[in-house]
């Protein structure tokens, strides 16, 4: 796994690795508006997962995860370090842990 000075360094790799959709983080699943796609936690693998802390300010801590769906979609989600937590459901965070 390779290591990235910043967020969006990341997620240009791994488009260029065909991680080329986004995904958003809902209570119960991951969902990609472009596909009108909402996938579960029993239907996705989280490949790879990066961490980036904000220099300034603990706002700006940021988690990116490369998840591909058993149906082979393939793409990126980003979240706030810890900001969701509370907001998704056990599978979903034991999916992310």
């Amino acid at each position: 796994m390779e290591n990235y000075d910043t967020l969006s360094e990341a997620i240009n790799s791994l488009q260029e690795r065909g991680y080329t959709y986004d995904f958003n983080l809902k209570h119960e699943h991951i969902e990609c508006h472009s596909l009108k796609l909402k996938i579960h936690p029993e239907d996705f693998e989280v490949d790879e997962v990066f961490r980036f802390e904000g220099m300034s300010s603990t706002d700006d801590n940021s988690i990116l995860y490369a998840v591909h769906s058993k149906k082979g979609v393939k793409g990126v989600l980003v979240d706030a370090y810890g900001v969701y937590a509370e907001n998704i459901s056990e599978a979903m965070r034991k999916k992310l842990k």
